[in-house]
């Protein structure tokens, strides 16, 4: 029995070994498994998890955000790596640690197995058996806690590094593109600012360049005006030493210095009252020449081509429109009759001639015989007889008197130019110097309409076909028919605040406390709201009162007076006769 005993436990203890040893080999195994997997895995992230992020995230992103990821990229191998380098290391020294392990356990084995038969104990199998299961167990654990967490780690740690850095690298992406597209928006925002800021300065360049070509334009014309001016006295003076007689050539003289003056200083522009003669006129000087000296006036060239201005421009066979005038034997006596330029010319120095001496005129600059003698070579010399006899010589008024009575006699609609004496001073060089001005000739115009009702003549003129608040069209109508409209004196309006424009844009304005001068243009705010409300014309200012002719004043031609610096009235216009 006791044989029996002894090998039963040896038998026991042999089989308690062997479950040791399989124990030891499939830990051997497991590890060996691990290790594989873990390289595996390993070589996996690396090849293919780490680097396909890396692309997929860089796919779509700019240059700088791409060197970005790039570089984060770059890191986050390197660290993996590392990292693999360790895991392997750890795997080294796990395996180095279980071959200890598995010797130590073989020595164990051979040395329990021996104390086992020693003892010869029941006890010994059982406890051989949990001896191998402790054993198995440390294995286990140390296998466990040394091999699988740091492989685990090894495999988790890079995955986590690299999902960290690509995170942070679509972070840093999304921030490069949104900074991008504000710094987009905002260079256009300043692109568009920039585009403003040029187009206005370029409008007002292009304002500024038409100003300065204005001013350039009108200071030509002004000088030219002036010597031309210069010029044509300066032939006057010519003539008038040729036709001998001092006393001729002292009044030439005279005239060519103020004609210098008046034109070189008192303005010379399209606003002085000064325009000069046409080409075509120009070129019948030496014809009007001979003819003045032959009747006896070469001192009047001027003013004979200032004439033919007036009547044709130099233009047709009938240039100074000496048809129905009483020298002309030759053509019938109708409009345009004469087919003969310098026949045209002799007729018409004949005629100016006889109206220079019926209005007594003195000298070239005797301006008030001149205009009586200038109207009665239009109207003929029956209205110089009667100027003189009624009103002892011309005004406007008795001009548009004698016309009116004229036209109703004949049964005509109208009779001659009751503007023609304005319409031919123009043209001429000493005009301005040496009248009254076209101050006073537009107030004769206004004073000859007292009393007209209705305004009709003055709207319908305008252009309206029904009435409307005709203050402005009166005063636009007596301008017209001064011709300072015509000349850029006076503008053409209708409404009073486009008249109050016009002065102030081109720097003619006072306000209501200035002391007007004859022929201002007035404007009223009844309201004093600043609304304009009425214009007028200032006949006068006397004694710190304003007198006024004004159209439509309780729809009438009314005179009106003001005390200067009334609250009803806005300002003035400041025409530059």
């Amino acid at each position: 029995m006791a044989d029996i005993k002894t090998k039963d436990v040896i038998k026991g203890t042999i089989k308690t070994l062997d479950r040791a040893a399989i124990a030891t080999d499939r830990v051997k195994h497991a590890y060996v498994t691990t290790k594989d997997k873990a390289e595996q895995a390993v070589r996996t992230d690396e090849s293919s998890g780490g680097e396909y992020a890396s692309n997929k995230a860089s796919a779509g992103l700019s240059a700088g955000t791409r060197r970005g990821i790039q570089t984060f990229d770059k890191v986050g191998r390197e660290s993996t790596k590392t990292t693999i380098d360790n895991v392997k290391k750890t795997a080294e020294f796990t395996k180095e640690k279980v071959a200890k392990t598995k010797q130590n356990v073989e020595n164990f084995k051979y040395k329990r197995a021996e104390q086992s038969l020693k003892r010869q104990s029941g006890k010994a199998p059982n406890q051989s058996i949990r001896t191998a299961k402790e054993v198995e167990k440390n294995i286990k654990q140390s296998v466990r806690s040394t091999g699988n967490k740091t492989i685990k780690r090894g495999i988790k740690a890079p995955a986590k590094t690299t999902r960290r850095y690509l995170k942070t690298a679509e972070k840093t992406s999304k921030t490069a593109i949104k900074t991008t597209e504000q710094s987009a928006k905002v260079v256009k925002n300043t692109a568009k600012t920039s585009v403003k800021a040029t187009q206005r300065a370029a409008r007002a360049t292009k304002k500024a360049a038409e100003t300065t070509a204005r001013g350039v334009k009108a200071a030509t014309k002004a000088t030219i005006q002036a010597v031309k001016a210069i010029i044509a006295s300066t032939k006057a003076l010519i003539t008038a030493i040729i036709a001998g007689g001092w006393v001729a050539v002292v009044i030439v003289v005279i005239c060519v210095l103020l004609g210098a003056a008046v034109s070189l200083f008192g303005g010379g522009t399209e606003n002085s009252g000064y325009t000069p003669v046409s080409q075509e006129v120009e070129a019948y000087t030496p014809t009007i020449t001979k003819y003045a000296k032959q009747y006896g006036i070469p001192e009047y060239v001027e003013l004979i081509k200032a004439v033919m201005m007036q009547e044709s421009g130099g233009r047709g066979n009938d240039p100074m429109q000496a048809a129905e005038g009483a020298f002309n034997t030759r053509y019938p006596k109708q409009p345009n009759g004469i087919q003969d330029p310098d026949y045209s010319i002799q007729c018409g120095v004949q005629e100016l001639k006889a109206a220079l001496n019926s209005a007594g005129v003195k000298n070239p600059i005797d301006m008030e015989n001149i205009k009586l003698a200038l109207q009665g070579y239009n109207f003929g010399s029956g209205y110089i007889t009667w100027a003189k006899k009624n009103y002892g010589g011309y005004s406007y008024a008795n001009a548009v008197e004698f016309s009116t009575n004229q036209a109703k006699k004949l049964g005509w609609d109208s009779y001659g130019d009751t503007l023609y004496v304005s319409h031919v001073l123009r043209y001429y060089p000493y005009g301005r110097a040496f009248t009254s001005g076209g101050n006073q000739a537009i107030i004769e115009v206004a004073l000859s309409q007292l009393g007209n009702k209705g305004g009709q003549s003055y709207w319908s003129w305008y252009g309206f076909n029904s009435r409307v608040e005709w203050c402005a069209c009166f005063v636009s109508w007596c301008a017209d028919q001064s011709g300072y409209i015509e000349q850029g004196i006076i503008p053409k309006y209708s409404l009073c605040s486009d008249g109050v424009n016009w002065f102030k844009k081109n720097k003619q304005w006072e306000d209501r406390n200035a002391t007007p001068p004859t022929g201002a243009i007035i404007f009223f705010d009844w309201g004093n709201d600043g609304t304009i409300d009425h214009t007028g014309l200032v006949e006068k200012c006397e004694n710190g009162k304003v007198y006024t002719v004004e159209g439509n004043s309780g729809d009438m031609c009314r005179q009106r007076e003001y005390a200067v610096g009334s609250s009803v009235i806005y300002g003035y216009g400041i025409p530059a006769y």
